[in-house]
C-alpha cells in the first residue's frame, strides 16, 4: 500500500469547522498538553513533530481562563498554531468519494460486575501484564517474527512470540499471580479487551477502573468479519450487540471463535485523576467523550488534533459527525493512516451508539506550524 498524502487545505474547506465547539476541543487538547509538559510524545512515521507539538501544547497551557473558555480565542489558537492537511490514505491527491476514504468506528468504557476473589460467580481472571512481555521495534524484532508484532516474550535464549489467546485461556499463565480481578464470563472479558478499559462494580459497592497495559502482539482478528464470511451475520446490519448475542446463544461454538482472535490484552488498575472523564488510555491521559480519538500509534503522534468528518450521521444523530478530535489512544483493530476510533463515553447507552458506528470518514490532520513557540 502506498504512503498516504497530506494535502494542504484551508480551514474554510473543512466542513463544520466554523461551528464546531473549539472550547471543548481545547479542553481535550490541554489534557494532552499537560502530559507533554512532563514528557513529550515520540514522533511517529506520519505524525506531528514532537518538539513542535510540545511547543504548541505549552502555549495552550499558558492560555488564561478567559482565553481557553472563549470560542473565538480557541478557534484562533488552532488556526494560527496549526496547519490543516487533508489525509489521502491511498497515496493519491484526488478521491472518488469526496475525500471520505477513511473509516471510523466507535468505542466506549464498559461497566461490568467483578470481584477481587475467584468464585463460581466470578470464574474468569482479568490479568495484569506478565513480567516477560516486552515491547519491541523493527530493530529488535527477531528476523523470523512477523513485521506486525510489536510485543514479544523475553526468554533466556532471546525474544520469541508470546502465548496467544488460546494458550492463555488454556492455562499458559496460571500460577503466576497475574489475576487483578475476576469477572463472570469469557465473553464479557472479550469485549472489555476490545474496548481496552472498564469500570468494575465490586460486590462491596466500590468501583475500580482498569485500563490497557500491553498485549500479546498477535494481530487483531475481527470475529464479526468471520461471522459474516460464514453466513452467520449480515454485513449491512452487523453490530457489537449482534456479535455478542451470537456468542451468548452459541455457547459451544463461542470459545473457539473468540480464540481465532489470537490477540490478548492485559490490564492495570487506574487511580483515575479525573473520575468524571473516560478511562486513562494509551497516551497516558483520561479520554474525553466525543473528543478523544484512537489512532494507529505506529503512524500517528499522540496529542495531534485531527478533524474527523463522517459521510453519514452517527447512530441517534441527525447530522453527519464533524468535530476536532485529539489523538489520545490506540487499539489493536485501528490499523492504517486513515483509520480512527471515536470514544463515545461510558456505560450502556454509549455502548449502544459505539457498537453501531462503522462509517466512511474524512480526516484532516492539524500539524503544528514551525516556529509556533
Amino acid at each position: 500500500m502506498p504512503d498516504p498524502v497530506f494535502e494542504p487545505v484551508s480551514f474554510s474547506r473543512i466542513g463544520n469547522w466554523q461551528s464546531d465547539d473549539h472550547v471543548a476541543a481545547m479542553a481535550a487538547f490541554r489534557i494532552s498538553a499537560g502530559r507533554m509538559a512532563r514528557r513529550p510524545y515520540s514522533t511517529k512515521r506520519f505524525g506531528a513533530e514532537s518538539v513542535l507539538l510540545a511547543s504548541a501544547a505549552a502555549e495552550a497551557l499558558a492560555l488564561s481562563e478567559a482565553e481557553r473558555t472563549d470560542a473565538h480565542a480557541c478557534r484562533n489558537f488552532f488556526e494560527t498554531r496549526f496547519a490543516p492537511y487533508r489525509l489521502r490514505p491511498g497515496g493519491g491527491s484526488s478521491s472518488p468519494n469526496d475525500g471520505f476514504d477513511g473509516f471510523v468506528t466507535g468505542y466506549f468504557e464498559p461497566e461490568i460486575e467483578a470481584s477481587r476473589e475467584y468464585s463460581a460467580a466470578f470464574p474468569v481472571p482479568i490479568l495484569r501484564r506478565p513480567p516477560d512481555l516486552v515491547e519491541i521495534e523493527d530493530a529488535s524484532r527477531p528476523p523470523d517474527m512477523a513485521p506486525d508484532f510489536f510485543f514479544a516474550r523475553k526468554t533466556a535464549s532471546g525474544l520469541t512470540e508470546y502465548h496467544d489467546r488460546a494458550a492463555i485461556e488454556d492455562g499458559a499463565l496460571d500460577g503466576l499471580g497475574l489475576e487483578l480481578f475476576w469477572c463472570k464470563s469469557r465473553i464479557e472479558l472479550f469485549f472489555v479487551q476490545i474496548q481496552g478499559s472498564a469500570r468494575l462494580c465490586l460486590p462491596d459497592g466500590s468501583l475500580e477502573r482498569i485500563s490497557y497495559d500491553g498485549k500479546t502482539g498477535h494481530p487483531f482478528t475481527a470475529i464479526g468479519r468471520l461471522l459474516i464470511e460464514r453466513g452467520e451475520l449480515v454485513a449491512e446490519t452487523v453490530s457489537m450487540q449482534k456479535i455478542r448475542a451470537w456468542l451468548e446463544t452459541h455457547p459451544n461454538e463461542a470459545p473457539a471463535l473468540m480464540q481465532e482472535n489470537r490477540s490478548y490484552i492485559f490490564f492495570q488498575t487506574v487511580d483515575h485523576p479525573k473520575p468524571e472523564l473516560g478511562p486513562v488510555a494509551a497516551a497516558g491521559v483520561p479520554l474525553t467523550p466525543m473528543r478523544s480519538l484512537a489512532v494507529d500509534h505506529r503512524l500517528h503522534t499522540f496529542g495531534t488534533p485531527v478533524f474527523v468528518e463522517t459521510a453519514k450521521p452517527l447512530p441517534s444523530h441527525e447530522a453527519p459527525f464533524a468535530s476536532l478530535m485529539i489523538a489520545q489512544d490506540t487499539g489493536s483493530a485501528i490499523v492504517g493512516p486513515a483509520r480512527g476510533d471515536l470514544f463515545i463515553g461510558s456505560g450502556i447507552k454509549a455502548g449502544e451508539i459505539a457498537g453501531a458506528i462503522k462509517h466512511s470518514a474524512r480526516f484532516t490532520v492539524l500539524l503544528p506550524r514551525p516556529g509556533s513557540g
